[in-house]
């Protein structure tokens, strides 16, 4: 199986990368680089990990690491290479775009500066990290696509939500088991990332709940990650749904309903709550009122099953979970003290490297780690914090605006999924590294790019207007 899926895999990245690096170098199309990342991000971790378990080259694997990285560099080149008159070219800054260079400048210091513990190779590391989203926000900023490039770039994202519900299924009806316990995921962690497997299932803790049943994550990286993308899949969906013909409203369904699913499967709590958020968002941005009053219904309904009717475990599961008493929740809460203390005891930071669960960062000198405003904070200090939620906020705000204003229903789109995702997407941040999903992550940042993009058009025409 695993063998089959390695050969599958690897043809289908070697096609995708043949036809993008075509487009990207030689026809100058740099803007496609969008559908590689949107084509290998879900399949990330699953492709590595067979790659290894298939072949047991850390040489081999390292090739498959770079190519997200590589592809993205190799856009911003082909940019600068085909713009004629670069150097004249003029860029109408938004708040946006301030924020963002502000954060990534402040980034860039503590790169070079002589603080922290870090290695400089780990601190550059993280400020890889930390910039590649920042190119691919700034090549979303420069991308014009025509109905049928939006269109396919939809497609895309619906087949991933509706693929991995199926995979979800595969896994718990066929299996019974996690796909991960047959892609060589716990064999790749321990060789490459040095992580012992964990749990009962022989992966991490991540994919069991504390009654010890499965959390499924389908191709995704574990179930965190998959249960934060669904929200995206979910999201667009829902505009699709909303401001499509209704004889196609059928297939926007299924995509939500897919969505839904995984999310179930997922048994994360965080992304439960970020999808009630989420929703709430959605009701005020249409103003559907009896949407936000059915939710309030839905969790008066939901806490009268837990008092009366629920058994007794997942009773005092979901207490433990408010009260934060739960295992899990009491360590989003250490690691948040930990955190929020050396903020305090050190507001400009303490460098590069120091924070959250990337692979760079060292577990012995790991402070905090559980919520991706105070990893920023840790690091950068409390201005490098503010700058991230700044950037977070206009983003959103300018999302909405292009929302509001445009005629261009394919725009529209992309701001509604920009700006509900960026919203859905905050309860998982308070809990986790979630900058480090790359699939929503980098594919919201694209698209708040380009929201931001067709925003500045919108102030053109409109000053053109009052000429």
């Amino acid at each position: 199986m695993a063998l089959i899926l390695f050969i599958l895999i690897v043809f289908i990245v070697a096609a995708g990368l043949f036809w993008v690096v075509q487009e990207i170098a030689f026809k100058g199309n740099w803007q496609y680089f969008i559908y590689f990342l949107i084509g290998l991000l879900p399949f990330y971790i699953t492709t590595l990990s067979l790659v290894y378990l298939t072949t047991g080259s850390s040489s081999l694997v390292g090739v498959f690491q770079v190519l997200k990285e590589a592809i993205v560099l190799l856009a911003l080149f082909s940019f600068i290479f085909f713009r004629k008159n670069i150097f004249e070219y003029s860029f109408r800054l938004q708040s946006v775009d301030w924020f963002m260079m502000a954060f990534l400048a402040l980034g860039s210091i503590y790169l070079v500066l002589p603080l922290g513990q870090a290695s400089f190779i780990n601190k550059a590391l993280y400020f890889k990290g930390m910039l590649i989203p920042g190119i691919v926000y700034f090549l979303g900023r420069n991308t014009t696509f025509n109905q049928d490039e939006i269109r396919g770039l939809f497609q895309m994202i619906f087949a991933i939500a509706i693929g991995a519900f199926l995979v979800n299924l595969f896994e718990n009806y066929v299996l019974n088991a996690h796909l991960q316990q047959y892609t060589g995921y716990a064999l790749y962690n321990h060789a490459i990332n040095d992580i012992d497997p964990t749990g009962n299932f022989g992966l991490t803790w991540t994919f069991e709940t504390q009654a010890v049943t499965k959390r499924l994550a389908s191709f995704f990286s574990d179930p965190l990650e998959m249960a934060s993308s669904v929200l995206m899949g979910f999201a667009a969906g829902l505009i699709w749904f909303l401001t499509s013909k209704k004889e196609y409203n059928w297939l926007y369904i299924i995509v939500m309903i897919c969505s839904l699913g995984s999310l179930v499967f997922s048994a994360s709590r965080a992304a439960f709550g970020a999808f009630f958020v989420m929703i709430f968002f959605l009701a005020l941005v249409f103003g559907l009122y009896k949407l936000i009053a059915a939710g309030f219904l839905s969790l008066l309904a939901f806490g009268i099953y837990v008092i009366f009717f629920a058994s007794d475990d997942f009773y005092f599961f979901v207490v433990d979970t408010l009260t934060f008493e739960n295992t899990s929740s009491i360590g989003h809460v250490v690691e948040w003290l930990l955190a929020l203390d050396s903020m305090v005891g050190n507001p400009f930071g303490i460098g590069l490297a120091m924070s959250g669960n990337a692979g760079s960062v060292s577990d012995e000198l790991r402070v905090g780690g559980e919520n991706q405003f105070l990893i920023y904070g840790v690091q950068l200090g409390w201005l490098g914090m503010m700058l991230y939620i700044l950037t977070l906020a206009s983003s959103v705000i300018l999302s909405l605006r292009v929302f509001y204003r445009s005629d261009n229903t394919m725009d529209a789109r992309i701001a509604f999924v920009a700006a509900a995702v960026k919203v859905g997407l905050l309860l998982p941040l308070f809990t986790a590294n979630a900058e480090m999903y790359t699939y929503v992550a980098w594919t919201t940042w694209w698209m708040a790019g380009y929201s931001v993009h067709a925003y500045s058009r919108l102030k053109l025409e409109e000053r053109l207007e009052l000429i």
